[in-house]
């Protein structure tokens, strides 16, 4: 059986990471550590007012940049098509983009709008399976996608609201993507942190809340920390874990396993 720990790093391989907003979005962690372990890097912004916060660090790392509004027609396509002209390959993608309106999030389920429930779907489900379509093509020695998800998909989290259900149906679409795209041998994973302080999370009605009441629920006794979130989605997008897909993985300190 051959046992390397190269098996574990990035070398050669090009990876597209969507949803950085600052130096505390999940998505930058994981571009920072994707890059360091040796891989040649793109990251998003949401639009052009945003890149002002996120450039000096992809500048300052030799990290490529681009903006994407996946709600603008034909912008995922545009990405997808200026990721693989830069990178020519890609080998790992990661899907961290989140959004629903304020008015929707901070209600009643059941009070949500269909335009604003169609929109958190768009926006935090379907834009997943838009990218795999694309990237797929570009992806000929296989690889892995990730997308970010939480245990209010599995559960009542107070506040969490509409988010919910919208990331139950993005598990469930990780499930089917796994068994569309295994042929070709890409991965596919929902990877499910514990909650922590993102520009995304500052939309959840009393997010503080939240996060005291993680930490206490936790066997660890401690909120998930940026670094482990990227420490993981780089092992899933490494050769180490060629074996796995199809899978929600938790990062949250033993949350999910504490009733």
């Amino acid at each position: 059986m051959k046992t390397e720990l190269s098996m574990m790093n990035l070398a050669g391989k090009k990876g597209l990471i969507l949803g950085a907003a600052n130096e505390h979005s999940i998505a930058w962690g994981c571009a920072l550590m994707a890059k360091q372990m040796g891989a040649d890097v793109m990251v998003t912004c949401l639009n052009e007012k945003a890149r002002p916060y996120v450039e000096p660090l992809t500048s300052a790392h030799g990290i490529h940049l681009e903006a994407c509004n996946v709600e603008e027609t034909g912008a995922l396509e545009r990405l997808v098509d200026i990721a693989f002209k830069k990178l020519g390959q890609f080998d790992f993608v990661i899907h961290s983009i989140a959004w629903a309106p304020l008015e929707d999030l901070h209600g009643r389920v059941i009070d949500s709008s269909s335009v604003g429930f169609s929109r958190a779907m768009e926006v935090s489900c379907h834009s997943f399976a838009t990218l795999a379509k694309l990237c797929a093509p570009h992806m000929q020695k296989g690889g892995a996608m990730l997308t970010m998800t939480y245990l209010g998909a599995n559960e009542v989290v107070p506040h969490y609201g509409l988010m919910g259900p919208v990331k139950a149906a993005l598990e469930s679409l990780v499930r089917y993507m796994a068994v569309e795209l295994g042929p070709l041998k890409i991965r596919i994973h929902a990877v499910s942190p514990g909650p922590i302080l993102t520009r995304a999370a500052s939309g959840i009605e009393s997010f503080d809340e939240l996060l005291k009441h993680a930490v206490e629920k936790s066997p660890l006794g401690r909120a998930v920390e940026l670094q482990e979130i990227a420490n993981l989605c780089v092992f899933l997008c490494s050769d180490a874990a060629s074996g796995m897909t199809g899978q929600t993985i938790y990062i949250d300190g033993g949350c999910h396993a504490v009733s």
